[in-house]
């Protein structure tokens, strides 16, 4: 770890020492929340690391604000007044940092309620693990919501930003029992894999950002993928869990669609669910989404045969 690093878990822990909790929402309620006119600065430390609002030096406690500066997130709005380049965001016991409001840039390391209904996804899923791979693993919140379940928990993702934090949300949440990787799926994962999980991308993202595009006309195509390959590299009777997106063309799911000819090459067990049937309903504004009538949150729970 290096001093900006250092300065972030530090600052992670001070945040948890005084009390700080915030959820993090849709980044359309989040735009929608601070439009208001009293959202315009902030006042505390949740609407500084959490809602991501202007404020002035005074909010922070002085170490605070000497850590943010320390890690070099922060910046000098047009009006004098200071933002923070990261936030933090609580899970369950957990406190996760990822990237400041709105994630525009290409890297950006996302955290939002996907994350969420990922960690509940996988609380369900029950058993011990012996070697578990997180695959495009973002914040790192999903394979470290399950460490505790764990021997040896793995890390992997293209993108180094994400890679970053997931070293720092692993130290803020004291899992020493990890390995952080720059994979492409698990290209560059070695050994015996018993669980992989994945959160993949799921939207078709004009703008290529690494955290949202999956890939393909409907956005699949990396869902596909990881399925594919964690299927072919997990130990006999080892597990994968899918959380996805999937888009409905005509009342079919594209995904199911793509996905079953891959389980059946398997010979998989498995079981898929529709979890939320209507989510981003703001992106069948756009062109890609043309003949989309609705996208729905999926989950695959898969087994290689013994």
């Amino acid at each position: 770890m290096n001093s900006q690093d250092e300065a972030l878990i530090e600052l992670g822990r001070a945040l948890r020492s005084a009390g700080y909790h915030f959820i993090t929402v849709t980044p359309e309620t989040h735009r929608r929340v601070n439009a208001r006119r009293s959202s315009q600065a902030a006042h505390s430390l949740r609407e500084v690391f959490g809602w991501n609002r202007p404020f002035t030096a005074e909010v922070l406690p002085s170490p605070m604000m000497a850590l943010l500066d320390r890690a070099r997130m922060v910046e000098k709005q047009p009006d004098g007044r200071l933002r923070s380049l990261v936030r933090y965001s609580s899970l369950g016991t957990g406190l996760y940092l990822h990237e400041a409001y709105p994630t525009s840039q290409k890297d950006a390391v996302f955290f939002g309620p996907d994350t969420y209904r990922f960690a509940s996804l996988l609380a369900r899923v029950p058993g011990h693990f012996r070697r578990a791979v997180d695959v495009g693993c973002g914040s790192g919140a999903g394979g470290l919501s399950i460490a505790h379940r764990v021997d040896t928990l793995v890390l992997a993702d293209v993108n180094e930003r994400a890679l970053r934090f997931s070293r720092i949300n692993a130290a803020l949440n004291g899992v020493s029992h990890v390995e952080v990787l720059t994979s492409d799926a698990l290209g560059g994962v070695p050994g015996e894999v018993d669980l992989v999980i994945a959160n993949p991308p799921y939207l078709v993202d004009e703008g290529a950002r690494t955290y949202r595009d999956g890939g393909g006309p409907h956005g699949v195509d990396l869902s596909v993928r990881f399925t594919r390959e964690a299927l072919r590299r997990l130990s006999p009777g080892g597990t994968l869990v899918l959380y996805s997106g999937a888009p409905v063309v005509d009342g079919e799911d594209q995904l199911r669609a793509a996905l079953a000819p891959v389980l059946a090459e398997a010979r998989a067990l498995f079981h898929y669910e529709e979890l939320d049937p209507d989510v981003f309903g703001e992106e069948l504004d756009q062109r890609p989404y043309a003949n989309v009538e609705r996208i729905a949150v999926v989950s695959l729970v898969a087994t290689r045969p013994a």
